[in-house]
């Protein structure tokens, strides 16, 4: 424990503790300094509770303990007859006492209300500071949130409105097909193609779709996204990519099952871009400690010192976002693994489900 926190600890005690005790310690350093003789100064001693009582109690109650302890030290002298060569010498040396008491007592209180002035300061930064953390990271939830909403838009502008309309060319594609088909032309080949290019463009941007806006991710259907983002990354980046659970899993949070399925994303489009893996592991295990989503490859690996890429970042703030933790290391033989591991509040197994 700190010195500081010593002080809170002692600090914690009422004043009238400290009175008592203040009080209790001037009568024994003064029937010390009585058994002790007038030939030995006990001066140090009376300095301990007068430390204690200014600093616990009050600059006042420090003044009365200081006039105790000349009084008591000065008496114990003249009781013990101690051998003065005018009368004034006790009435000196009693004004020099509660003088240099004096001294210490204003100069303990202009410490304490430094210390407490500090303490207050510390106290106003530290407010400031969770403040300006809280509102960060309002803004930042903000800032997802508004992406998150972007995307669902575009995935939905794609899926109903250019998918749409690339189903109407390839429909008019078909028809000019069969029409130029019909009279024998040699061009009905060409555009036969150019209808299976569309159609391509329609699978395409339905893909891009589901990417940008994966539906129905509560419940079970978190399970199936997960393997249907395994199995578009499988075709569309001829890099196998499979999805292994044991048993489905119920997100009840949908921005928890959002911000995981965005993780998994993450995870697997930089193993496809940058690791070179020539397969992808995506594993949900679920436990009665929590949910754990890993994501392996075999490829080249993160370097030693890992690097703090936007993409890293945001895996890693969508994760504490869930209360989750977070996790991306090297593995020994080939290879990177992400680990995001959920807390058991924020899902249900179907088969825990079940039973309740």
């Amino acid at each position: 424990m700190t010195m500081t926190g010593k002080f809170k600890l002692l600090d914690a005690h009422p004043r009238p503790f400290w009175v008592v005790v203040c009080l209790a310690m001037v009568v024994l350093v003064g029937l010390l300094d009585f058994l002790t003789g007038f030939e030995l100064n006990c001066f140090a001693f009376y300095l301990i509770p007068l430390i204690l009582a200014v600093w616990f109690v009050s600059r006042g109650f420090g003044i009365i303990v200081s006039a105790l302890c000349v009084v008591v030290s000065i008496a114990g002298d003249v009781f013990l007859g101690a051998p003065y060569s005018s009368s004034l010498v006790p009435v000196w040396n009693t004004g020099i006492a509660f003088t240099s008491y004096s001294v210490v007592v204003w100069t303990l209180a202009k410490l304490r209300s430094l210390h407490h002035e500090l303490d207050e300061r510390v106290r106003q930064r530290t407010a400031a500071l969770n403040n300006e953390m809280q509102e960060r990271m309002r803004l930042e939830e903000e800032i997802l949130s508004i992406s998150e909403r972007e995307q669902q838009r575009i995935g939905h502008d794609l899926h109903d409105s250019l998918c749409q309309h690339l189903t109407g060319v390839a429909l008019a594609g078909e028809v000019l097909r069969e029409q130029l088909a019909a009279k024998s032309l040699p061009e009905a080949k060409a555009m036969d193609h150019i209808v299976k290019l569309v159609e391509g463009a329609i699978e395409l941007t339905r893909t891009l779709a589901r990417g940008l806006h994966p539906v129905e991710l509560e419940g079970e259907g978190f399970t199936d996204a997960l393997r249907e983002l395994a199995a578009t990354i499988t075709e569309g980046f001829k890099t196998p990519c499979t999805f292994e659970c044991d048993k489905p899993v119920e997100i009840v949070e949908p921005d928890v099952a959002i911000h995981l399925y965005r993780i998994a994303q993450e995870a697997i489009t930089n193993a496809v871009k940058h690791s070179n893996a020539k397969e992808i592991v995506v594993r949900l295990e679920p436990g009665t400690n929590g949910l754990t989503l890993t994501i392996c490859d075999d490829g080249v690996g993160m370097p030693p010192k890992i690097p703090s890429g936007m993409g890293l970042r945001t895996m890693a703030y969508r994760a504490s976002v869930i209360g989750a933790a977070f996790k991306v290391e090297r593995l020994l033989s080939r290879g990177t693994r992400v680990t995001c591991q959920l807390p058991a509040a924020g899902f249900s197994s179907a088969s825990h489900a079940s039973q309740n």
